[in-house]
């Protein structure tokens, strides 16, 4: 977490770490899913675990350990895939990171009708005003929720965007696995 700030929630740091560790994989990779656990309880109650993750003896008892998930499979829509995960209790929350390209609002009212989902993908990818961006969105159990945007013209920690209600649509998503 070397460029986390600590004066950040637990939650945010996770997310900045999460977004600092895929922006080290590099740029075009797939979609990522990561559970959020309690570290104090994961030292307690799976110490082997612990260590082999590199979780010392800090004394900081908020702070959230993000544990990589299998792969997510390709050939499968991610809201369909997110649809059948079901998180067992000692799993606090859970966070994924996308890579999508996006538009300017000012966009918007260049965009065809009438395109089905192919073509809209086509046309957003050849358009002039695109950008890349890898978002990073979490979410608790209890509700709260956070997220991370990193544009890839601007590659850097220091310019990437953080808020709760960035990317409410994937939030909605995976807060779902949550639900009974």
């Amino acid at each position: 977490m070397s460029n986390t700030p600590m004066a950040a929630s637990p939650l945010t740091r996770a997310v900045l770490e999460i977004d600092e560790y895929v922006s080290g994989l590099g740029w075009d990779q797939p979609a990522r899913l990561f559970a959020l656990v309690d570290t104090a309880r994961l030292r307690a109650e799976q110490p082997s675990l612990a260590d082999r993750l590199g979780l010392g003896d800090e004394q900081e008892t908020t702070a959230l350990t993000p544990i990589e998930q299998d792969e997510i499979p390709t050939g499968k829509p991610l809201d369909e895939f997110l649809g059948t995960i079901a998180w067992p209790d000692a799993v606090t929350g859970c966070a994924l990171t996308v890579e999508r390209l996006m538009l300017p609002p000012s966009a918007e009212a260049q965009v065809p009708e009438d395109l089905d989902e192919a073509a809209l993908t086509k046309w957003v990818a050849a358009h002039p005003e695109r950008q890349e961006v890898r978002m990073t969105v979490a979410v608790l159990r209890d509700g709260a929720r956070e997220s991370a945007l990193r544009l890839r013209e601007k590659d850097s920690p220091t310019e990437v965007l953080t808020g709760s209600s960035l990317v409410p649509g994937l939030a909605e998503a995976l807060a779902a696995t949550f639900e009974e």
